[in-house]
Formats: C-alpha cells, structure tokens, sequence
C-alpha cells in the first residue's frame, strides 16, 4: 500500500446526503488523533473538524458518538480490521485508518443500520481525493466486518489484553492486580452516566429529575434523551453536572461559611462551585483564560460568586495564606477514560512522568499557601501510583509540617472500598454496586487530606 504524508489539509466537504457530514467531522477528528497530534482532546479535535461543517445539533451528536465509539473499542476494532486487510492495518495513513475505524465503530457499537455505515464510508472515501481510488478496499473491508459482526463480539472477551494499551495494562497489573486490572478495563466499555451535584434539595431534584440519588451526595441520572441544558432546573441554577467521585474532594476538604479557600487549577469550575456553595469565599486560579470564561458562565448560572484569577498558580503571592486549598493537578487523566476513551490512545508513559514533575512543584507552593492550621486537599483524576499516593509520600518527607489525615468510611457514607491503605481517596471505575453498568462505575480518582501543623 503507497504511503502518503500524515499531515494534509482537510478535503473540503459540503453534502446534502443525511449522516455524511456529522460521519465526515467524526474521521477527521479520529484521523487528527490516530495521526501525529496525539496530545490533543477528542473534544477539541471534533470541534476542529467541524468549522467549516455547520452542523445541525443531532448531526453533531451523532459525529461525536461515532468519534467516541472508535475510541471506547479501538483495540478490538483495530484486531477486526487488520485480520480482514491483506498488508495489515495503514498505520502510515491516518486518514484511511480512521475511516476503517469510524466505519467498524458503527456496525459493532452503534445503533446504525449496517447499509449506512458502510455506503456513507464508501462516500466519503470517494470524495477524498487521496482516498478515492480505495473506495472498494473501504467497501469489500466494512461488508465483511458487518457479515462477521457476532464472531468479531464473541472475541471481545478480555478489554484489558486486548482494548487497553500494553503500558496501561502492565500499570494496572502492578498497582490493583489482575482482578481488578480486568474489572477497570470491563468499566471502561460500560461508558459513563451523568452524575449531577445539587447545592440543596436533592430529594426534590431527584424526584423531578428521575434520578437515583447516591450515598456518596450525588443524584445519578439513569438516562438523558435530551440535551442536559433542556432538563429541569438547569436554567434556574439548581444542579451542575460533576462525575460523582469529582465531587468527593471538596466533601472531604468540608469547607465552612466564611473561610478563604484558594481552588488551584480550578476550570471548568465544578468544585469552586460546591465551594461557593458551601458559603466560603472562595478564589479561583487557573492559567487558561477560556476555560476561566466557562467557569464564570457556570458560576452566573448558579448563582455563585467566586474571585476569578488568570495565572499560572506556582506565581502566585504567598503573603495572605488560606484557610483551606484545594489543588485539582494536571494529571494523565487516566481515571476518566470511561467517559474520555480517547485518553487511553492518546496519552503515553511519558507524560504521567512529566506531569508527576509538575504536580510536585504545584503540590509545593499550595503547601505554602496553607495558613498553620489549615487544611489541604490534593487530588487528580489519574489512576496512576506517581499521580497520586507516591506524591504525597514524597510531599510529606520534604514537608514535615503537614501531616496526612486519614478519611474514615463515615466520611464516604460507610463506603470503605473507597480507601486506600494509607487512608487516602481512591475511586475506581469498576467502584459502587453492582459494578460496571448503567447503575455503577465512577470515575478513578485519587484524593488526600493534609493539615498544615500549627
């Protein structure tokens, strides 16, 4: 098979055929993340692909849905298509591969009839002018994934060998063991649900909502057919959405009316909320100025205030230490790939390495903008050891005025599998009852209560 260049500009597209553009966004998307920009979200390479598109709302949603499935089964996908390509998968066309991958996505994980998936891959495959002369290959490669669909699932019988990264499964094995290693893979296939925090009322919300309202605080929406901003109590402020194991720091940092607390890394603003909430002043840093503009949006809606600060954290002055600080670290985010697969394929060993680096010196400075006496809460959504317990081993032996304090099961409504050894937070994917599945599953996070000495 020839090879051709990674990088490209985009064939110009505009159809008037039902599904072909949202399909045509979706491989761009996947191509951009499949090629050589590896770092960037699923979320910003759907939005890249769709400018020029003009995208109706459902047009939109189904791209995403498709850029997300090709993501949440890549590694299986990726073994039904090179079984089925005489020369092996086209590793050195990203754009070929990520129409293979958006096409196999629809037939096995998608409510989509397979006559669709396949004519609409062949069509954009004929309007690429780079793709066109390999249309049949698209064609012969799909009509054989959909004749073959029930032994290609039949196979799917073990996501950690064969839908998780080698480098994540060896981290898995090492730091939970096998079992638990292959129950997280399970969880990531299951999806996520859409957790809501709710400032007060939360029976009252979970009944309007139909929600199932969770011990640990949060209500558990058992399914959206709309779009979240048309549920009740959206536009009165009454909920922001907030993954369930996302909201347990700030539970665990419990802040009062009237303390100072500084949210270091603070966008997209879920927990500055539930601090606000809570009624402390709350001031708000994070370096992204976008993201910060979100974060204000929210807090408006809810009805919230907080002091919203531009600038890189580690700048900050130290002359008026807080109450309590909260750190949410830039993290490998590997405790989120249930609801951002892409993560798995974009992420690698080496930025959990250098992200660790970043984390200490972070860790450091909200150490130093803790009054004596007061209370800091670290966390990352990362099921990585060096993203979470192995940083707070080493934070306390440069800092022996803190000292951990360990969260017991009533803090956690009697959920002690929630803590660790060394009576840290540690959420998994495969965590609350019943396990994976629709009524189960959190995010992987990490969380530890420090106490500055007085």
């Amino acid at each position: 098979m020839a090879t051709s260049p990674n990088h490209r500009t985009p064939p110009a597209f505009d159809s008037p055929v039902p599904g072909l553009a949202a399909r045509h966004v979706a491989r761009e998307a996947v191509a951009t993340l499949l090629g050589p920009s590896r770092g960037l979200a699923l979320e910003d390479a759907l939005a890249q692909a769709g400018r020029g598109a003009r995208l109706e709302a459902g047009e939109a949603a189904l791209a995403r849905a498709i850029a997300t499935a090709s993501f949440r089964r890549l590694g299986f996908i990726r073994v039904a298509l090179a079984a089925r390509l005489r020369d092996g998968l086209p590793e050195d066309r990203p754009h070929l591969l990520a129409l293979l991958v958006t096409g196999g996505a629809q037939i096995l994980d998608l409510a989509v009839a397979d006559h669709a998936a396949v004519d609409l891959s062949v069509r954009l495959a004929k309007a690429d002018p780079q793709l066109q002369h390999l249309a049949p290959l698209v064609n012969a490669v799909l009509r054989r994934i959909a004749r073959e669909r029930d032994a290609i699932r039949a196979e799917e019988n073990d996501p950690l060998a064969h839908n998780t990264p080698d480098w994540l499964a060896r981290r898995w094995r090492a730091a939970y063991g096998e079992e638990t290693a292959r129950r997280i893979a399970a969880a990531h296939l299951e999806g996520a649900v859409v957790d809501l925090t709710v400032a007060r009322d939360a029976d009252i919300w979970a009944e309007r909502l139909g929600a199932l309202r969770l011990d640990l605080g949060s209500l558990r929406l058992v399914e959206v057919r709309d779009s979240v901003a048309e549920l009740p109590g959206y536009g009165e402020g009454a909920w922001w959405v907030q993954d369930a194991a996302a909201a347990l720091p700030v539970r665990l940092l419990a802040p009062a009316p009237g303390e100072r607390i500084a949210d270091l890394c603070a966008a997209p603003g879920g927990k500055t909320a539930q601090i606000a909430a809570a009624g402390a002043t709350v001031t708000a840093v994070d370096r992204s100025g976008v993201r910060l503009e979100r974060l204000g949006r929210n807090l408006e809606r809810l009805g919230l205030s907080a002091e919203v600060v531009t600038a890189d954290a580690l700048g900050l002055p130290e002359d008026a230490p807080f109450d309590a600080v909260l750190l949410d670290a830039p993290c490998s985010a590997t405790g989120t790939i249930r609801r951002h697969p892409d993560v798995a394929w974009t992420k690698s060993e080496s930025d959990v390495m250098r992200l660790s680096g970043l984390q200490r010196r972070l860790l450091d400075k909200a150490a130093r903008l803790t009054r004596p006496g007061g209370r800091l809460v670290y966390c990352t959504c990362s099921l990585e050891p060096e993203e979470g317990g192995g940083q707070v081993t080493h934070f306390l032996k440069r800092n022996p005025d803190f000292q951990r304090i360990a969260i017991t099961p009533d803090q956690l409504a009697g959920h002690a599998e929630l803590i660790d050894a060394s009576g840290d937070l540690r959420t998994l994917p495969s965590h609350l009852a019943g396990g994976t599945g629709r009524a189960g599953g959190l995010d992987g996070f990490f969380a530890s209560v420090l106490r500055r000495r007085d």
